[in-house]
C-alpha cells in the first residue's frame, strides 16, 4: 500500500503515489548523511554558507516549478505558494550573512590564561514535517542547522511527496549532500530518533507529545513548533475597519490552515457589533474556487478528512450556543472547500473555544471588559501568538506582558518574521526558531578552559 500520495485539493483526484521506505533504506540513508555531515562540519562556516547561497539561487529559479507542485498538493493558490518559496529564500540569505559571525568562537575572561566557548555541531538532526508548508518549514528548521555544521533528515508529510521531492533534488542538484528526505511511516520513527542527536518536529499538540516523549526515552534535544489558537483582541479605541481587514486576512490566506493563524476573535462591548459585522463583509467578500486562478481567493483544505472534522467544529459550536453568522455550508462539489465562516458568541461550552480550529473558521469572543478580554485570551491550552488592537500603543505594551504566548504584535495579525524568535509556550511547544535563538537551538554551546 501506498504511504504517501498526492490529492489534489481542487478536485479530489489522485496524481500520485509514493511507497515508503523499509528499515533498510532508512539505515543506508542514516549512514550516508554520518559521513557526509563529518566533512561538512569540518568546513569553514563561509564555506558552509557558500554552498546554502547556491541553494538559494537554484530555489529562485525553480520557484514556479515547485509552487505549482504545492499548489497541486496542499491546495493553497499560487500566489500564497509563490510567497512561502521567496521567504525560503530570503531564509537562506538571512543566515548565510549573520552565521559567519554567530557562530564565531567567544572569549570569556576567567582565571583561567583561556577560557570561552565555541559552537559546535551536535551531528544529525531528524525533522518531521507537516504538509502545509512543505518548503518553509523544512528549511525553517534545516538552514540553521546544516549552517551550524550538522546534516538534516526530513520525514515529509503523506501528502506532499511530489514537492518534498523536488525540493531534495534541488539541494542536491547543487551540492547538497548532507540533506535528505526519510520516506518512513510512523513506525519507523522511533528508529530515526534513536539514530539521531536531536530532533525537530513541526505539527499538531498530540502527535508533538508523541514525539517528546520518544525523544525523551532516547535522550535526543528536541524544537517542538505546534498548534496555536491566537487570540486577536480588539480594544475600544482601535481603528474598526482596519483590525476587521487584518483580522479576515490572517484568518482566511492559505484557507486557515496555518497554526499562527488568528483564529480567536475577542473584542469589547463598544466596539463588539461594528467589529463583526465589518469582518463578516471582508469574509463574505472571499471568493473560492480553483488555486491556480488568480481570481480566487479563498483556496481548499488539504484533505477531505479535515474538512470533515473542521464540519464537525461548526456544528458543534451551533449546538451550544454559538450563532452562525455566515458561512458553515458543507459545499457539494468536487474537491475539499469550505466556505468561509463565522462564528459568533462563542462561549466555554463550544469545542472551538478550546480546540484548535485549522481551517476557514473565526471564533468571535466577547469580554466584558479590557480585563476579561486578556483572561479569556489566556484561557486556552495554547500560546504561540497573540494579536492587539488599540490607538494607545503604551497601553497595549502594557496588556502585552499579561499574555501567555512566544509572541504578541500590536496592531498587526500574528507572523514571522527572519530576525526575530518564533515558537510557543504551553501547549505550543518549546524551544526556538528563526533569528540567532534558532541557530543555537542545534548547537553544542561548548566550554573550552586552559589553565
Amino acid at each position: 500500500m501506498s504511504a504517501f500520495i498526492s490529492c489534489d485539493p481542487n478536485t479530489g483526484d489522485v496524481s500520485y503515489t509514493r511507497t515508503a521506505w523499509t528499515e533498510v533504506p532508512l539505515s543506508a540513508s542514516l549512514r550516508q548523511l554520518r559521513e557526509a555531515q563529518s566533512a561538512w562540519a569540518s568546513l569553514s562556516v563561509e564555506r558552509r554558507a557558500e554552498s546554502l547561497l547556491r541553494l538559494a539561487d537554484h530555489l529562485a529559479a525553480h520557484r514556479a516549478q515547485l509552487a505549482d507542485l504545492v499548489t497541486q498538493e496542499v491546495g493553497k493558490r499560487t500566489a500564497e505558494c509563490l510567497a512561502e518559496i521567496d521567504k525560503s529564500v530570503q531564509l537562506i540569505r538571512y543566515y548565510a550573512e549573520l552565521a559567519p559571525e554567530l557562530l564565531q568562537a567567544l572569549h570569556i575572561p576567567t582565571q583561567a590564561s583561556r577560557s570561552g566557548v565555541a559552537f559546535e555541531a551536535l551531528g544529525l538532526v531528524l525533522a518531521v514535517m507537516p504538509w502545509n508548508y512543505p518548503v518553509w518549514q523544512v528549511l525553517r528548521f534545516a538552514i540553521p542547522a546544516l549552517m551550524a555544521g550538522n546534516a538534516c533528515l526530513v520525514k515529509p508529510a503523506p501528502s506532499v511527496p511530489q514537492s518534498s521531492q523536488l525540493l531534495l533534488d534541488i539541494a542536491h542538484q547543487t551540492g547538497l549532500k548532507v540533506l535528505d528526505m526519510a520516506w518512513i511511516t510512523p513506525d519507523l520513527v522511533e528508529n530515526a530518533i534513536r539514530a539521531s542527536d536531536a530532533v525537530a518536529f513541526t505539527g499538531s499538540t498530540q502527535t508533538g507529545r508523541v514525539i517528546a516523549s520518544l525523544a525523551g526515552k532516547h535522550l535526543k534535544k528536541t524544537v517542538l513548533e505546534l498548534g496555536g489558537s491566537n487570540p486577536f483582541i480588539v480594544l475600544k479605541d482601535a481603528d474598526v475597519a482596519a483590525a476587521a481587514r487584518d483580522a479576515a486576512n490572517s484568518r482566511f490566506r492559505d484557507a486557515g490552515q496555518s497554526c499562527n493563524a488568528a483564529k480567536r476573535m475577542i473584542v469589547v462591548p463598544e466596539i463588539a457589533d461594528a467589529f463583526v459585522d465589518a469582518f463578516c463583509q471582508e469574509a463574505a467578500a472571499l471568493r473560492s474556487g480553483d488555486p491556480r486562478n488568480p481570481a480566487t481567493t479563498l483556496s481548499p483544505l488539504t484533505r477531505a478528512d479535515l474538512r470533515e472534522a473542521l464540519h464537525a467544529q461548526v456544528l458543534d459550536a451551533c449546538q451550544n450556543g454559538a450563532t452562525l453568522r455566515l458561512g458553515g455550508q458543507m459545499p457539494h462539489t468536487p474537491g475539499f472547500f469550505y466556505p468561509a465562516t463565522v462564528l459568533d458568541h462563542v462561549n466555554p461550552a463550544c469545542r472551538v473555544y478550546h480546540e484548535e480550529v485549522f481551517g476557514p473558521v473565526a471564533s468571535i469572543l466577547r469580554a466584558t471588559d479590557e480585563a476579561d478580554a486578556i483572561r479569556i485570551a489566556n484561557d486556552t491550552p495554547f500560546g504561540l501568538g497573540a494579536s492587539i488592537y488599540s490607538a494607545d500603543q503604551e497601553r497595549a505594551w502594557t496588556l502585552a506582558r499579561q499574555i501567555e504566548a512566544g509572541s504578541v504584535f500590536i496592531n498587526r495579525h500574528t507572523s514571522s518574521d527572519l530576525r526575530l524568535p518564533f515558537g510557543g509556550v504551553k501547549a505550543s511547544g518549546y524551544g526556538r526558531e528563526l533569528s540567532e535563538f534558532g541557530l543555537y537551538e542545534f548547537v553544542n554551546i561548548k566550554t573550552y578552559w586552559q589553565k
